[in-house]
């Protein structure tokens, strides 16, 4: 079992950055895809960003290219999500999730373990 605790999440005005963070516990992560999930209201919980545990590697949805970044911190078991010029759209909650696998995957439903969500609303 892997336990996921995201935080970090808030409100922003459009053009701030907010960092989120995903403590991560139970499991050694070196075999572990990290993900990072959003879903707003009448919408699927949709793929963002992902980070390879063992080599840092990392992977985004062309809507937050250049905007959001992944990174982990190996000593603290912790992923986040440094994210900037936060426009109204990327309103949402936010979920961090892991999954055991060699392989980049971008559908919520290959994951196995999720986070709680936190709330990140951006104001015009």
């Amino acid at each position: 079992q892997v336990q996921l605790v995201e935080s970090g999440g808030g409100l922003v005005q459009a053009g701030g950055s907010l960092r989120l963070s995903c403590a991560a516990s139970g499991r050694a992560l070196r075999n572990y895809l990290m993900g990072w999930f959003r879903q707003a209201p009448g919408n699927e919980r949709a793929f963002i960003a992902g980070i390879r545990w063992s080599n840092g590697g990392t992977y985004y949805t062309h809507s937050v290219k250049g905007r959001f970044t992944i990174s982990r911190d190996v000593a603290k078991n912790t992923v986040f999500l440094q994210m900037n010029s936060l426009k109204p759209e990327d309103t949402a909650v936010y979920y961090c999730a892991a999954e055991q696998t060699p392989w980049v995957k971008t559908d919520a439903n290959e994951y196995d373990y999720w986070g709680q969500g936190t709330q990140v609303t951006v104001s015009s």
